[in-house]
């Protein structure tokens, strides 16, 4: 298990945020076939976007890059 003390039974858990304060606006989902994880996509930070993959039973994959088209 990672950070999180939140964890579900597939390991898929979200890590708790301090005073339950953050950004939850919604990320942009690409869904791929069976088999490959999806993508989800959105800017964190000021001129950041990140981009996360998940595929059940695999650990996620997480890039943040520069983007400046992210400003805050």
């Amino acid at each position: 298990m990672g950070c999180s003390q939140d964890d579900d039974k597939r390991g898929m858990g979200d890590a708790p945020v301090q005073g339950r304060k953050g950004d939850d606006s919604p990320a942009e989902v690409y869904n791929m076939p069976d088999g490959f994880g999806n993508l989800a996509t959105k800017c964190v930070g000021h001129g950041f976007r990140a981009y996360v993959t998940t595929n059940a039973g695999a650990p996620s994959n997480v890039q943040i890059v520069e983007d400046k088209t992210c400003a805050g």
